[in-house]
């Protein structure tokens, strides 16, 4: 049942017929003790960032209940590696990295961890079809140590160490019941490398050829005029096409994977004219035929990373959301 403060916007949410959900699992939310499993219905206040309106709800079993409810298939996504999971620092790392962006200490945790969120979307019957082992492994913000010094020209360790996790998260989805497929990448829209980040590209390219080769999906993350340390600093266009470009340089056996862009949008100070550049990102994508499909990354606005198509207080839709309703409608956006 919908609130009623909440069902115009729920209505505008399904006017753009989405298909997927992407579930962030913050897995140092959900476990934060060694000695307790997943609480996956650890109750959130459903504000944004504490701001109304807000609606209280059962954490994943309630958002894995609502995509059954709304047919929707899940995009699992994992981060944020608990303070008593995490391994201790090494390599180069930025001055305040937290313990949440290191790597596993060991990967007993993490398939634990995927073990019981298989259970419980079998529990709450959701089509847990499609997983991704971390978001953002090529980001400093997320995977840690990118790279052995601090120097670009520094031996990268995050390929490999995001192949360990794939190669863990592939075992566990085998040893399952049902149809679970790998999404690979997650990637950020990094341009190029530094001594603490991996180019998305770069990353794609650096990745061993078992695993680069085992995904018939690669997740890029691609932004419409928005340059920030988390958003990235690549055009969009030319992210994907470069990725693609380093996909193909493995040789794999049968086609390359499928490219989904699962985090886009637009500054919310944009207005029309972000609107019309949304409206082009989406309409390149579209006729790209390796792009399969190509997330919204929030609906409402999160306050730190301001790209929303309503505002925070769900009072005012913003232009860019004609891009995604012209787009579901296969007619021009009309910003």
């Amino acid at each position: 049942m919908v609130p009623e403060r909440f069902e115009r916007w729920r209505d505008l949410l399904a006017g753009l017929r989405p298909r997927y959900l992407r579930l962030l699992v913050v897995w140092s939310r959900v476990q934060p003790r060694r000695d307790a499993p997943p609480d996956w219905s650890q109750p959130a206040d459903g504000c944004l960032r504490g701001r109304p309106p807000c609606e209280p709800f059962a954490g994943v079993r309630d958002e894995l209940r609502a995509a059954r409810a709304a047919g929707l298939q899940v995009v699992v996504t994992i981060l944020a590696t608990p303070r008593w999971a995490a391994a201790r620092p090494a390599g180069c790392e930025r001055p305040g990295t937290q313990p949440s962006s290191r790597m596993p200490a060991g990967l007993g945790a993490y398939r634990a961890l995927v073990r019981s969120l298989l259970a419980e979307g079998r529990r709450d019957g959701a089509d847990l079809r499609f997983w991704s082992a971390w978001n953002e492994p090529n980001h400093p913000a997320f995977l840690n140590p990118q790279r052995a010094g601090c120097g670009a020209d520094a031996p990268g360790l995050a390929p490999a160490r995001y192949a360990r996790l794939v190669r863990a998260l592939r075992a566990e989805l085998d040893a399952a019941p049902g149809d679970q497929r790998i999404v690979l990448g997650e990637t950020a829209a990094l341009r190029s490398s530094t001594a603490t980040t991996t180019g998305a590209a770069d990353f794609a390219r650096a990745l061993p050829r078992d695993v680069a080769c085992s995904a018939g999906v690669w997740a890029q993350h691609a932004y419409v005029d928005v340059e920030s340390d988390l958003a990235g600093d690549a055009d969009p266009g030319a992210v994907v096409r470069d990725v693609e470009a380093a996909l193909a340089s493995h040789g794999c056996a049968g086609p390359p994977p499928r490219v989904w862009v699962t985090e886009t949008g637009v500054a919310a100070g944009s207005g029309r004219d972000g609107c019309r550049a949304l409206a082009r990102a989406l309409q390149a994508w579209a006729g790209d035929p390796r792009v399969d499909a190509a997330f919204q990354y929030t609906f409402r606005e999160d306050d730190a990373f301001q790209v929303g198509l309503a505002d925070a207080e769900l009072t005012r839709l913003r232009p860019a959301y004609a891009a995604w309703r012209g787009a579901a409608d296969g007619t021009p956006a009309h910003c």
